[in-house]
């Protein structure tokens, strides 16, 4: 054979090599290849191609294994055992930028499944590694590290400790900075992650100066960054007082009740639930709400959609009015009862029907001013029936009962009062009793008093 018929052989496999894992990574695009492609014992003739002399290869059958392991958390698995991780890690530090993002791609989709795989992930050194990726040139590299890191940390607080340990929060800010917009989401969704289990892990990302990157971008154009930066910031707020009252320091009133207009649902929902966050800590941080004109806001944010978007913006009232009877009396003068009162009536979903009998019954339980307001919306009807309805979820029919309790025992209006004398159960019934005990027998003691009469022991 001559020379060049040698190379000739030697082209073919490559050439070979280039078209399997080519058409092996389309495949995987697909998931009803999937099942076959593991039968196929796809995992280890994959393995040593990450290894190849050519470049594309390498990075192909990093991409092929990425997309296997998303797909389910036995193929994640498979990857785990097949001790493809180390490989990758190694490959982290010394690969080209397209390398980087298919490793980052493939730790990314084993970690999300489940904490054991994340915690596989931490294991074989994955976190250096991704953390030196975070100083990468490419925004490409960057995104993809901080994408892993997210998915590492999101399972819980011991992940997100050794995500923080490795250096990775302060890495994260500085990606938060970067021009691309790519890039913030990934870097606000991890920052998010990693303080959503612990006030302490959130005072990690505080002290490197999170808070003011974030509130800057509210009102960034793009959708999906405006979802990340409210959610990240309600994970910082949710811990604590101290916490909450730095994110208002960051002036996100009254700026924040913008994105309750905005055309995206998602971009609604985390801002109610950002508002939330803060107002149910004290009374006030639920008064400065009030004053921003933020109750009036979510008000009309709960008209303007419908289902779980809503729930948030109806937990938020129900903590407002919780506080005190002149914040309750805020939602009142809002209009809030009449909308809790139609979500209570108009949503098919049991844990939402329940969140709007709560925060009914957090406004009308103070006096008997606030109970009449909420019995005017003729709402007491529907909790009992609600209550008493066998398709109502254990949750729900706890919920109604408490709201029903909490209202009647301040409410004074008789006529609101009286569907119960007929339809409630004793167990109702006897706070019914108590409201018309309590407000006639003064007025027959003045009546009797007043004809000269004289009331027995026995009257």
């Amino acid at each position: 054979m001559s020379q060049r018929q040698v190379l000739q052989v030697f082209e073919l496999y490559q050439n070979a090599r280039t078209r399997f894992v080519q058409m092996v990574a389309e495949q995987a695009t697909r998931p009803q290849n999937i099942e076959t492609l593991q039968n196929a014992g796809i995992m280890s003739l994959l393995r040593p191609l990450l290894l190849d002399v050519v470049p594309t290869i390498q990075q192909t059958a990093a991409l092929a294994l990425g997309r296997l392991a998303n797909y389910n958390d036995d193929l994640a698995e498979a990857v785990v055992k097949g001790d493809i991780l180390p490989q990758l890690v190694y490959s982290l530090a010394e690969q080209n930028c397209v390398y980087k993002k298919a490793a980052a791609f493939v730790l990314r989709a084993v970690g999300k499944h489940s904490p054991q795989l994340a915690q596989a992930t931490v294991d074989c050194g994955a976190l250096d590694s991704l953390v030196i990726c975070l100083e990468d040139f490419d925004p490409g590299v960057k995104e993809a590290a901080a994408w892993a890191l997210a998915y590492i940390a999101r399972h819980n607080a011991e992940l997100s400790q050794a995500v923080v340990d490795a250096g990775a929060v302060p890495l994260l800010v500085l990606c938060i900075q970067e021009p691309e917009i790519a890039l913030k989401k990934i870097a606000a969704l991890a920052l998010g992650d990693i303080s959503k289990h612990s006030s302490e892990l959130a005072q990690t990302v505080v002290d490197s100066g999170a808070i003011a990157h974030l509130a800057q971008m509210i009102l960034n154009p793009d959708e999906k960054l405006k979802q990340q930066v409210l959610s990240a910031l309600s994970h910082i707020a949710k811990h604590t007082v101290d916490l909450a009252e730095m994110v208002v320091e960051a002036e996100i009133f009254p700026v924040v009740l913008t994105c309750l207009k905005d055309k995206d649902e998602y971009v609604k929902k985390n801002a109610c639930t950002l508002i939330r966050e803060i107002a149910k800590h004290t009374p006030e941080l639920s008064q400065l709400i009030v004053n921003a004109g933020g109750v009036a806001a979510v008000i009309d944010c709960i008209e303007s959609c419908k289902g779980n978007i809503r729930l948030p913006g109806i937990m938020m009232l129900g903590y407002v009015a919780a506080h005190s009877e002149n914040l309750a009396m805020a939602v009142i003068i809002s209009k809030g009862v009449p909308q809790l009162s139609a979500c209570l009536s108009e949503e098919p979903e049991d844990h939402i029907k329940a969140a709007a009998a709560w925060a009914l019954g957090q406004v009308g339980r103070h006096t008997p001013e606030h109970a009449r307001a909420v019995a005017l919306t003729d709402v007491l009807p529907v909790l009992l029936a609600l209550y008493l309805s066998t398709e109502s979820s254990e949750d729900l029919q706890v919920k109604c009962k408490k709201a029903i309790k909490n209202i009647i025992q301040k409410c004074t209006y008789l006529p609101a009062l009286e569907p119960f004398l007929y339809d409630a159960p004793p167990n109702i019934l006897k706070y019914v009793a108590g409201q018309f005990s309590k407000v006639l027998f003064p007025w027959i003691f003045r009546y009797a008093s007043a004809e000269g009469g004289q009331l027995s022991a026995s009257h």
